[in-house]
Parts: structure tokens; sequence; C-alpha cells
């Protein structure tokens, strides 16, 4: 999972760009968890589509399944039916250059003094070359390259204590983003990040309890949201009911912002936001900042779909689908490599030449970070007649790495980092090149600035990141 970055002496291996995930779990005794918990991870798919996994508790022992690809890829009503219990818990996985590959996947299931003990982590840890060089010397054994192991043995290191305890003592320890389900025989527990940096909720479902990475998991199974975790705290569910200890806290928050510009899916609530109304907004506050004359507005479907529809609003501009999607091809923002992120490009959409041809198109897209995509994509419509292409970005420059489980790239590949407007609008060879200000995409939120991270556009970074001397000494490819 190594990755580069730029530091003052150039570029240095570093082991910061982990995948963005999804996680979900259930506890329903007498209810078929196995399946309900694969239509949970059906409504996750876009946040992972390299691995799949599901694990089921029967109060004696747990039974793991998964694979790579997509949910339903890895899964078939035989493997499903072996799976028996009354607690699940399960993840889709999105993973970066190299990092591919089945011992990689999740949940991961361990055996330890008090038991047996499933986990699924959607985030990066930053102080994870540090932890896992402090545990190989007291003897700890590794067989993936995942964060999640880490946290493991972290448990397996409190086993003289409930699993609740461990996790306790864990969250002392952990620095950087996380949001776990670990599943015991018996028990299905959810953990945050003190930061809250990667979204995570309860659900409640005729006597079943669900955690997801976002409520659309909840709303696809008919299940009543209950409400998000807070930052730092853990959710235990048992026969006992449902019960919460409160970890670490920290003065601010820091929510994933780019979960609302891109990577949450648009019908999800996240801490009280909803990500479709959020993304009209920044539609609408692109339109205040940046008026240009056209004919129609276009977006990148899909998730600039909501952001035209918010500009095209108020500019008072014809909103139309001038590119048709391919839905059954996977995201392009984070493919392994170059070629297939060229590939993806012209599997995934295609425009309607006569909507647009002879037109002057104002394009929407949620980001631009690469511009792989977004030139490609304005070659196909110039391609299709269109006579004059308008590129508008409902977000902010995309200039520094995430280091909280987002494969943004390095930042020797962050376009923006590297050159200035003019020359990025000559490489994606549009018209005219604008993005969404800073201030506009706090305007779009409800809460304040301060609730969220937002450091891939500042390069202000709520919780320490590693320094590129410390990241070389240890690869996770290594």
């Amino acid at each position: 999972m190594a990755g580069e970055h730029t530091g003052a002496d150039g570029p240095v291996r570093m082991s910061s760009w982990h995948e963005e995930c999804g996680v979900f779990g259930i506890y329903a005794p007498g209810q078929d968890v196995a399946r309900l918990a694969y239509y949970g991870l059906f409504a996750l798919q876009h946040r992972g589509q390299e691995s799949a996994g599901i694990a089921v508790a029967n109060g004696r022992h747990i039974a793991v399944h998964k694979g790579m690809g997509l949910v339903a890829e890895v899964f078939n009503r035989d493997n499903l039916r072996a799976l028996h219990g009354d607690v699940a818990i399960g993840h889709v996985r999105y993973s970066t250059t190299g990092a591919s590959s089945l011992v990689n996947a999740q949940p991961l299931v361990f055996r330890y003094l008090r038991g047996m003990v499933a986990i699924a982590h959607n985030g990066n840890l930053t102080n994870a070359s540090e932890l896992r060089r402090e545990l190989g010397a007291s003897g700890s054994i590794f067989q993936s390259s995942t964060d999640s192991e880490i946290i493991v043995n972290l448990i397996a290191r409190h086993s003289q204590e409930p699993v609740e305890a461990a996790l306790l003592h864990c969250q002392e320890e952990l620095r950087g983003a996380y949001s776990l389900v670990v599943m015991t025989e018996e028990q299905l527990i959810g953990v945050r990040d003190p930061h809250g940096v990667r979204p995570l909720c309860l659900g409640r479902m005729d006597g079943a309890w669900i955690l997801a990475s976002e409520s659309c998991a909840l709303d696809t199974l008919g299940a009543d949201f209950v409400r998000d975790l807070e930052p730092g705290e853990i959710v235990i569910i048992d026969s006992r009911g449902v019960r919460s200890l409160q970890g670490p806290r920290v003065a601010h928050r820091a929510h994933c912002i780019f979960e609302y510009v891109y990577f949450a899916r648009p019908d999800s609530i996240l801490d009280g936001e909803t990500v479709n109304l959020v993304r009209r907004e920044l539609g609408r506050n692109l339109a205040r900042e940046y008026r240009v004359a056209a004919d129609a507005v276009i977006p990148v479907p899909d998730s600039g779909i909501a952001a035209a529809a918010g500009y095209a609003e108020v500019a008072g501009l014809p909103f139309v689908e001038g590119l048709m999607k391919n839905r059954y091809v996977g995201r392009t923002f984070i493919q392994p490599t170059q070629e297939m992120r060229d590939l993806g490009v012209r599997l995934k959409l295609n425009p309607i030449k006569p909507i647009l041809k002879d037109k002057r198109v104002i394009i929407i897209d949620d980001s631009l970070v690469r511009g792989t995509t977004s030139r490609r994509i304005v070659a196909m419509l110039r391609q299709a007649g269109v006579r004059e292409v308008h590129l508008l970005v409902a977000s902010p420059p995309v200039l520094h790495p995430c280091y909280y489980g987002i494969d943004t790239s390095a930042r020797g590949e962050l376009i923006a980092a590297r050159y200035p407007l003019e020359d990025i609008r000559r490489h994606v060879d549009a018209d005219s090149l604008h993005y969404l200000s800073l201030e506009g995409l706090f305007r779009s939120v409800q809460r304040g600035m301060e609730d969220f991270c937002a450091a891939c556009f500042t390069g202000s970074y709520p919780i320490p990141i590693p320094s590129p001397e410390e990241a070389t000494k240890y690869s996770l490819e290594g």
C-alpha cells in the first residue's frame, strides 16, 4: 500500500494511502443474519469493489466467507446458507496499488485467550508503523498488511479483560481514523474514533440491531435509523440489549468533508447532514460564485448530479443528462493503475450526441484529482460535437493527500498541487475551469467548519500524521 509523498528533499516512499471501505454489523437472534448482511453490503458496495466478506457467530464459533470481487461475485446461495448464527459482520474494501489480495480481505477472524473475535475496519491508522514495530518486538505475528490486524493484536494484549474494556484501552493507543464493527461469539460491537472522521450509525429492525457505515444500508433492509455513533463511542449489543461506553474525547469533531463531496451515497444521512442536500447546495454555491454563458448544465454521473441540479436551479439554465453512465462498471476515482483508470472512463460514460451537438455546455463534476478523467470526458464531449465545454468543480482544489482512509493519491499526482489553474484548464482542454471556494464548501453544510476534516483541501490535519522520515522506516508491503 505504499504511496509517494513529496517532502522537502523530494519524493519519499510512504505507506499512507489506504482503502475507503464499508462496514456492516447485525445482531438478530433467530434471523438469517448472513442474508441480511449480504443485503447490507450490497447497499454499501459503492464504498469498496475489490473484496467482500461476511463473518457469522453462533454463540460458540465464528465462521467467515470472503473473496475478491463484488458482493454478488463473492456470495451465492450455497455459501450464504453455510453461515449460521445470530450475529454477523461484513466488509467491502477498496484497496490501493499492490494491496489487492485475499489475505487483506475482511472481516479478519482470530482466536485469542477469551475466544474468537472478528473485525471489520474502515479508515487508516496514522501510527500503524509505530504500533506494528512495537507489537512485533513483543512477539506478535502478522499475516496481512492491514491496520485491522494491529487492532486485533492490541485487543489480545488486554485479553484479561472483556473485549469492550480492551477496546477502550485500544483507543488510548490508536491514532488516526477508524470505524470498526467487532464481533465475538455472542456480541456485536461498534467503535468510532475520537474525532469521528469515518461514519458509523446504529439502526433497529424487528428486534434486530444494526451498525453500518451509512444509513442507506438501514434503508435497504427497512430498518429505522436510531442515531450516529458519537466520536470515541463504543456501542455493545448482546442479549442484555444495547449499552454504550464513551472513550477519549477531543475538543473538535473532524467528520470527513469528502464523504459529502463524493464517497457517500446521496440518499445517506451522515452526522445529521443529508448527502444529497449538501451536494445540491454545493452546486448552488458554485453558481453564486461563477456564472458562465451556456446552453445547458450537464452532470458527471452519479456524484455530480445533485450539484449540477443545484447549479442549474440558481443559474436558470436547463439541466440535461448529457452523459449516459454504464452502471455495471465500478468507480474510476481510485483505480489501482493509470491504464485501468483510463479504460474505466471509456467504459463508464458515453455522451448523448443529439442532445449535445453544437451546444455550449457547463459540465459539473464533484472533484478534480488527477485530471485524467476530466480530460477524457472533455475530449468525449468535443467528439460529440459540443461547441464549448466549461468545467466547473463542486469542491475546492485537492491539494494534499489524505492520511485517514481515502486513497487520494500522493501529492505529486494531485494536479492542483502541481499546476496553476490556467495550466490545468489547458491540460483538460476546457474552455473555462472553476472550482468552488473553500468558503462555498463550508456554506453548504449545516455544521460549522470546525466540525469537519478538510485536510485534502487545506493541508490542516486534525490528527497528527507520520513525518516522511518516520513513514520511510516501514512499508505495509515490506
